[in-house]
């Protein structure tokens, strides 16, 4: 059985962007493209109403881009549980309004007890003490805590390939 994974906007934002200037958001963008083309198919990844919105705005031509590729993927049903995690997460984890789909990004991948997120955002998901609080706080609660990465921890080992 493939282990599951959560496929945060970012990760798909970063796949069909255009490549930068900026020479970290270029190397993860090309981390993006080798983990996509590579790795992606030994995974079950899912997404969720969220991402879709979240994919949907912006420059149209983009919006197009993210959810053609997103297509694909099983989209992880709201729940009352998703909902009522997206408010505590947003709480207890300090995150502010402007990012609550963040929360709800935590909230579904923790909800449906997948074994990773993969996200490029590191403010408020892929951040050392977020990490820290979430799982302290999934502990006191009886909820899983995915592994939380970018594309690059997912690569696997050079001798895999």
């Amino acid at each position: 059985m493939k282990p599951s994974l959560y496929l945060e906007t970012s990760v798909v934002s970063y796949l069909v962007a255009r490549p930068s200037r900026d020479l970290m958001v270029l190397a993860h963008q090309e981390a993006t493209r080798a983990w996509w083309g590579k790795r992606l198919t030994l995974f079950q990844a899912y997404v969720s109403p969220a991402v879709l919105r979240e994919a949907a705005r912006g420059d149209a031509e983009m919006a197009k881009s993210r959810l053609e590729r997103l297509s694909s993927f099983p989209v992880l049903p709201t729940t009352e549980e998703t909902e009522e995690l997206t408010r505590i997460y947003a709480k207890e984890l300090s995150i502010p309004a402007r990012a609550i789909a963040d929360a709800a990004h935590l909230a579904f991948a923790c909800a449906y007890a997948v074994d990773y997120l993969m996200t490029w955002n590191c403010a408020h998901i892929a951040n050392a003490m977020i990490r820290r609080r979430l799982s302290e706080l999934n502990a006191s609660r009886g909820v899983a805590t995915p592994i939380i990465c970018t594309p690059e921890e997912l690569m696997g080992m050079e001798d895999e390939e």
